[in-house]
């Protein structure tokens, strides 16, 4: 699906997924500037890690989109205390394949909901009662959220130095801008 699809040509699935997808590559970008010993660094006592969002996410997106229709989104197996502890086995490549696995559960949800689903249906998370699309939008921010963290972080233990910009850089906007075809000095003085 192309990064430049607007909402007008997208269906309400669609756009959701794309959203999905874009914060997915986002956190992406920003765990591949990072050591190891980086995704683990608290910059306190008090605050999260990398990581520890990361396995809050996996551990929120799974117990939300299993049995999505079906079942109440926060699902009894789910330990949600426990996703902000580091345990001994929750080393970086497994912290990440719980990702990926958390995140073909949101997939292959989205793409399974009908336009019924979105039109008609409702699922309960937490004992509340919520439109599918509610609980789509309500999913897309927690997720954006956390995102917004993880890229802070990243480039907080990472540093300014040699850190690649996943949006556009300080000072860059003009340069963007000229790249998507805007010319302002026209649109100035034809006002």
């Amino acid at each position: 699906m192309s990064s430049r699809l607007t909402e007008t040509t997208m269906t309400t699935k669609e756009c959701f997924a794309h959203q999905f997808h874009s914060y997915k590559s986002l956190a992406e970008q920003a765990f591949e500037q990072v050591s190891d010993e980086q995704f683990f660094v608290r910059p306190s006592p008090t605050m999260n890690s990398i990581a520890l969002i990361v396995k809050h996410l996996t551990g929120n997106l799974r117990s939300r989109w299993s049995d999505f229709l079906e079942s109440d989104g926060e699902k009894p197996w789910r330990e949600r205390d426990a996703e902000f502890e580091i345990a001994v086995d929750d080393t970086r490549d497994q912290l990440l394949k719980r990702w990926e696995e958390s995140f073909r559960v949101v997939f292959e949800s989205v793409e399974a909901l009908t336009l019924s689903d979105l039109e008609n249906g409702s699922v309960r998370i937490r004992g509340e009662e919520l439109s599918v699309v509610a609980a789509l939008a309500r999913s897309v921010t927690h997720l954006a959220y956390h995102v917004g963290q993880i890229v802070y972080l990243s480039r907080l233990v990472r540093g300014d130095e040699g850190w690649r910009w996943l949006t556009i850089q300080p000072k860059g906007s003009e340069e963007f801008n000229a790249s998507l075809g805007y010319d302002f000095e026209k649109k100035v003085s034809q006002t």
